[in-house]
């Protein structure tokens, strides 16, 4: 089969491979029919996350047919379905908690794994998104692996194309329990820092959870007319003294909840964001977290923050007095997709929602190294790029 593979910094490739098994009885074998690049999949191309390996499948926002299943899944060939990016056994303590992305069976790991070694625990296996995550061939390919096929995927109904329900992969669920762990209330005003998928994903989300303002910060023109069009406030930070801004347009007071959909790559011409860029370039320090320090000190007193960015390693210059001092909450962690499926199904076949306006771009599989190149260095034009395999 055809698939887009990783070769190190900004080198992806489309090269023929294997085409994946049944290995386990629970396995089942997906036609891919849709898949999209993810902000998070820039990580990777930029060679920021490690446990990469030169040949590895990415993606992980993918849907498709079931072409072939083990005696162990509960799923029947020719189903539509999506696939949750966080892979899951079901069956676990955290996953009986329905706190999937931290499942203790789907990481093949043992207690040498770099990924126990930096977070404290294996994280729970991901698609397409390194060695630390399990090593699991990515949806951007014709057809994938799908293991616990019994727990992730969810049946789609016919007749709804596939562009409306794509997201529900990945950025939907997102954007949705970033604005759960804000803790939103009525009355009040949530901050999104970052206009990106995920970002665009999380006013939406916020709004319909009841937000009575969403304010957006980004810089890019298009990202900024998405997020205005979605119901946003906006602010770009490139006029405006951000946190200046938010204590105006708020009394005084501060924002109630800040969420910082940003994460480890965050653009910016702050003193601390140079310095956090040259650590990260010369392999001193791994994140850069301007949008995140910009938030604590922007949130009010006693605001929740609520962090959906990915943040891979370590970084410095955290304001933990202004946490601590401000008696802030903060949440964040890897998406518990499956827990979420079912509710967001349903607001997009009752019309809620709108799924589609953030694309961009639909290219066949062949593409992808383009999309990727213009994803990464155009993102004001490139919002959302989907690839069509077959």
């Amino acid at each position: 089969m055809r698939a887009l593979t990783w070769h190190g910094k900004h080198n992806v490739q489309v090269d023929t491979v294997p085409d994946p098994q049944i290995v386990n009885p629970r396995d089942a074998i997906i036609k891919v029919t849709s898949t999209a690049i993810c902000g998070s999949d820039l990580h990777l191309y930029d060679s920021m996350i490690p446990g990469m390996s030169n040949g590895d499948i990415l993606g992980h926002e993918f849907m498709g047919v079931v072409e072939d299943v083990g005696p162990g899944s509960t799923l029947k060939v020719g189903q539509r379905v999506v696939v949750p990016f966080v892979i899951a056994c079901g069956s676990c303590f955290f996953c009986g908690k329905q706190q999937f992305s931290a499942c203790d069976n789907s990481n093949p790991a043992d207690k040498s794994d770099a990924s126990e070694i930096a977070y404290g625990y294996p994280v729970a296996g991901l698609f397409g998104y390194s060695h630390l995550t399990g090593g699991y061939a990515g949806g951007q390919a014709e057809y994938v692996r799908v293991p616990y096929s019994d727990v992730g995927p969810l049946v789609i109904p016919d007749g709804i194309e596939d562009e409306k329900v794509l997201f529900l992969t990945d950025i939907f669920p997102t954007g949705w329990m970033a604005a759960e762990n804000a803790g939103i209330e009525p009355g009040d005003t949530v901050v999104v820092w970052g206009c990106g998928p995920v970002g665009l994903f999380t006013i939406k989300s916020a709004l319909l959870q009841g937000a009575a303002r969403v304010i957006a910060i980004d810089h890019q023109p298009r990202r900024l007319e998405l997020a205005r069009a979605n119901g946003a406030e906006v602010l770009n930070y490139h006029e405006v003294k951000v946190r200046e801004a938010l204590m105006e347009m708020t009394a005084g007071i501060g924002p109630d909840a800040c969420i910082d959909a940003v994460g480890m790559e965050a653009h910016g011409f702050a003193p601390d964001n140079i310095l956090d860029a040259v650590k990260q370039e010369t392999r001193l320090g791994t994140d850069r977290q301007h949008a995140l320090r910009e938030a604590i000190m922007a949130c009010r007193k006693g605001g929740r923050v609520s962090v959906p960015g990915v943040y891979g390693g370590i970084g410095d210059k955290f304001p933990l007095g202004a946490f601590m001092e401000k008696g802030l909450t903060i949440k964040t962690g890897q998406t518990h997709v499956q827990k979420y499926l079912p509710e967001l199904l349903q607001l997009i076949l009752d019309g809620k929602i709108d799924t589609t306006d953030l694309i961009s771009h639909i290219l066949p599989l062949e593409r992808g190294p383009e999309g990727y190149k213009h994803f990464h260095d155009d993102p004001n034009e490139w919002t959302k790029v989907v690839l069509k395999p077959h």
